[in-house]
């Protein structure tokens, strides 16, 4: 990580997270066959419209329904959490927000924006079945590199990875949580 970014990371603090008694189940057709997907996130009622294999979640970011995968499912209980748990204001989130990277158009799965509209954090969600390692995380560094925020957060719905850049100090901690919007 060090490379891409030109700041290093130090060890993550492996304290389970606030929500990961809890478990948000999801079965789903469509994909490839029958899938059973329990989440460390907090349920929530999600608005699913269409039949098998034609199924859609409703985002209140983008105000519409878009196609259930997997990683939307993630996406989806992951604003939920933020914004029910950590007080992070729908209005200032984006969803696939879309950034030029080397000449290349790349997209940003969530920025959470501050209230002067400066991105704050990027957020980087995986199906389930994806393990999170340490190329997942690069790619959300790369990312980084368009936008320069101080927060970077990866989740496949069962395991986080939030991280603190410290820009002056040239140095990245990980986090046993995501921090409350107000500490932005």
């Amino acid at each position: 990580m060090a490379a891409a970014s030109g700041i290093g990371c130090g060890r993550r603090n492996e304290r389970p997270w606030p929500f990961e008694e809890k478990a948000a189940t999801f079965l789903g057709k469509g994909y490839d066959g029958m899938k059973k997907y329990e989440l460390t996130l907090p349920p929530f009622n999600a608005k699913i419209i269409g039949g098998e294999g034609r199924r859609q979640i409703f985002d209140p970011v983008r105000k519409k329904y878009v196609a259930l995968t997997p990683e939307e499912w993630v996406r989806q209980h992951f604003v939920n959490y933020l914004v029910t748990a950590k007080g992070y204001p729908l209005e200032l989130m984006a969803n696939e927000v879309q950034i030029r990277l080397n000449h290349t158009a790349k997209r940003c799965d969530t920025v959470l924006y501050d209230r002067l509209l400066q991105p704050r954090m990027i957020v980087e969600y995986k199906a389930p079945t994806v393990e999170i390692t340490q190329d997942v995380f690069e790619q959300i560094v790369r990312y980084n590199m368009a936008l320069h925020v101080k927060y970077l957060v990866v989740s496949n719905g069962i395991r986080h990875i939030c991280c603190e850049i410290d820009y002056l100090k040239g140095s990245c901690e990980f986090l046993s949580e995501v921090p409350l919007y107000s500490l932005l």
